[in-house]
């Protein structure tokens, strides 16, 4: 476990977090073509690259969730993605789940598929580089039908927990992210309650399993009101709800990197910045993807001359990020 333990602090190190670039082919070529970018191969390829190669990307992050697609390309001097990226100090990382599915027996939830075959995958990807994995799964909150449901609940954080496992087995790190969506009219004090219940299980079956926390880095949401609410929590309140669900969680915990869940860029930044005033025995940091990616692609929009464009709106936004969390005071 010491490697796992390593690598886990290295990705919560201070002042820096992980760049969530792992979306499915599915949902990268929607964002391409909304964009105005041929949804090919090729051109997620090229818009990967210009992520991970943005100048000064290692100072503040500290590693990059790739999907298995891009694993398998390579950058334009024919370097593999995962040898590119260490070479450029960053540490290489693989969506290993397929993807949140209808729940038999629970209409309206999911379960995130993607155990068959994990541990075969996961050697593979420990050979050609992968540093750490991530495996997302998905909530929904609905008060009057009593959602989250203790079925997805348990089920979620089993196959959580199981994949974690395989990591560790494999050398691998794992990010544990369990999603409780901002999807919804739900207030605050709905999230948290949602969101605890969701880390007691995921806690619980963790511990069932043997992993390791210390080799382990926690991805949750934020403890926010839902995005069809009629009243926005301010940065302070949102940081003192999400400290307090978190301060269920042992010291051992390696670090906390946060989703961003659809948050605008700023205001993700604001509610980060707002916790690190809060006194916790592990990092709080981030592992955006939306926040940080979605200025660049925008800026870049597939035309080869707006590189430098997509690359400077990207770091920018981490930058943005890792000054947040390097206000941070020690425990």
């Amino acid at each position: 476990m010491g490697s796992c333990r390593d690598i886990a602090a290295r990705m919560v190190a201070p002042g820096k977090g992980i760049l969530a670039a792992d979306e499915s082919i599915g949902t990268m070529s929607s964002r391409l073509e909304k964009a105005g970018v041929e949804a090919t191969a090729e051109n997620r390829r090229r818009y990967r690259v210009l992520l991970s190669s943005a100048q000064g990307l290692s100072d503040g992050a500290s590693g990059i969730i790739f999907c298995d697609e891009t694993l398998g390309q390579t950058f334009d001097d024919g370097t593999a993605f995962a040898e590119a990226v260490n070479n450029l100090g960053i540490l290489p990382g693989i969506k290993v789940d397929t993807g949140a599915k209808p729940c038999p027996g629970l209409p309206g939830e999911t379960v995130t598929e993607g155990l068959d075959g994990l541990a075969g995958r996961l050697e593979h990807y420990a050979e050609i580089g992968a540093a750490f994995a991530k495996w997302r799964a998905v909530y929904v909150i609905d008060a009057g039908e009593g959602l989250p449901s203790d079925g997805a609940i348990r089920s979620n954080a089993n196959a959580l927990a199981r994949y974690a496992a395989a990591c560790q087995a494999a050398g691998i790190v794992p990010i544990v992210e369990p999603e409780v969506l901002m999807d919804g009219s739900h207030s605050i004090q709905d999230c948290a309650a949602a969101t605890a219940k969701v880390h007691e299980a995921v806690r619980e079956e963790l511990a069932l399993l043997n992993v390791d926390l210390a080799g382990i880095v926690l991805k949750p949401n934020m403890i926010i009101e839902g995005k069809d609410a009629a009243d926005e929590s301010t940065p302070d309140q949102v940081a003192e709800a999400t400290v307090e669900v978190l301060r269920a969680w042992p010291d051992e915990l390696a670090g906390v990197a946060f989703l961003s869940g659809g948050q605008s860029p700023e205001r993700a930044t604001a509610n980060l910045e707002a916790m690190q005033r809060h006194d916790t025995p592990w990092p709080l940091t981030f592992s955006f993807g939306r926040a940080l990616v979605d200025p660049a692609l925008a800026a870049w929009h597939g035309d080869s001359s707006l590189v430098e464009a997509g690359q400077k709106a990207l770091s920018d936004r981490v930058a943005a990020n890792a000054a947040a969390v390097r206000t941070r005071q020690p425990a």
